[in-house]
């Protein structure tokens, strides 16, 4: 049944944000000489080939990313590495589009501002730096407390939430451009050479399925899937409204056009983040399916980035494994992890680590000695 505001929706169709913006530099990291030197590198006499499986190809990804110039890759380094959570509200949630009220996603900040999350103790564990991006949470964030496993707070805020992208643009263009700004500014005020980047945000996996929808061709109702905390009703209810969502966005059809009228603030700063840090020869962890929408638009904005992304995990959600699909992109864990906040990418650290490991076992070089507790 539609109702009277999904009618008004739909046949109101505004003309697209048309939204453009300068983009950072990004190089392609394609190198088959690399490549069969590292197979050579990884291979024994008394195994099969590709003895390793996909761990060959995350090591040849890691390799090419760090390569530099005429001095090629000696060896793996990992530097200060950042996991950054992007934080939002969006308004479309107004339509009860969403399993959780708004007031979780400040909730959730609080707790990794306070040190309680997973997200902190993986952190930790891991030696990562944990920030916290107030992209647009519809309330004011105050810093958490001062204790080595809270995370710091970056403040960013492009507005109180998005608009509700049935009624409207979720973002004007010049927000849209503000916020992907936003993202890249992050990433320059940040150390190291590796990036996790995760989200959080109630509606956020709503704005990551149409996105999913529009840039890729893929069904809505496929992109959406069967969420198992919504029951029948609701979940027909959910589908019906972000179908009118873009039917009144059909002209949105560009990355950055679907971006402004479909996505959110955490999105376009994730887009943003991603593409700094591939233009600064960063390797960018992706968490999740959220995480995996900005890396769709940032692919669509300049393809090379591509190259950067190590998508580390594939989630419970349906639409997460046709984006994957859709990206051609192997995920490293396939743990149908549900939380956000880059618990998957920290997850999946220790693989990288692995590989690291794996590559100084060449003549001249080392094996890092392991600390025990």
């Amino acid at each position: 049944m539609t109702t009277a505001t999904e009618r008004s929706a739909s046949q109101h169709t505004p003309p697209p944000v048309a939204v453009t913006m300068a983009l950072p530099e990004i190089e392609p990291t394609g190198d088959a000489q690399l490549d069969h030197t590292l197979a050579g590198m990884l291979s024994k006499p008394y195994q099969p080939r590709r003895a390793l499986g996909r761990i060959e190809s995350l090591a040849s990804q890691l390799a090419r990313i760090q390569q530099q110039g005429e001095t090629g890759f000696g060896s793996l380094s990992f530097q200060f590495p950042q996991a950054v959570v992007f934080a939002s509200d969006h308004g479309v949630a107004d339509e009860g589009v969403a399993d959780l009220p708004q007031s979780a996603t400040l909730e959730t900040v609080r707790a990794l501002l306070d040190g309680e999350a997973h997200t902190n103790r993986l952190a930790v564990q891991h030696g990562f730096g944990l920030t916290v991006v107030d992209a647009g949470v519809a309330t004011h964030v105050t810093p958490g407390q001062d204790s080595p496993v809270s995370a710091q707070l970056m403040q960013r805020k492009i507005g109180y939430g998005t608009r509700n992208m049935l009624l409207s643009p979720a973002m004007s263009g010049a927000q849209a451009v503000s916020a992907v700004n936003a993202g890249m500014d992050v990433v320059k005020h940040l150390p190291g050479n590796v990036l996790a980047i995760g989200s959080t945000g109630v509606a956020g996996h709503a704005s990551a399925s149409v996105l999913l929808s529009r840039l890729c061709g893929v069904p809505l109702v496929d992109a959406l899937g069967q969420d198992g905390d919504l029951d029948e009703t609701k979940q027909q209810s959910r589908s019906e409204k972000l179908f009118a969502a873009l039917t009144r966005h059909r002209k949105a059809t560009s990355p950055m056009d679907a971006l402004a009228s479909l996505g959110g603030f955490e999105i376009a700063m994730m887009t943003g983040a991603m593409l700094q840090a591939a233009s600064e020869r960063r390797i960018i962890l992706v968490d999740g399916f959220v995480a995996g929408a900005a890396a769709l638009v940032a692919r669509g904005m300049s393809p090379n980035v591509d190259d950067y992304l190590v998508h580390t995990h594939r989630s419970h959600h349906a639409g997460h494994r046709l984006l994957l699909i859709h990206m051609q992109a192997q995920p490293l864990l396939d743990l149908d992890i549900r939380a956000g906040e880059a618990v998957g990418a920290l997850t999946a650290w220790p693989l990288l680590q692995s590989v690291q490991t794996l590559l100084s076992e060449v003549p001249g070089q080392t094996i890092p000695e392991v600390q025990l507790p």
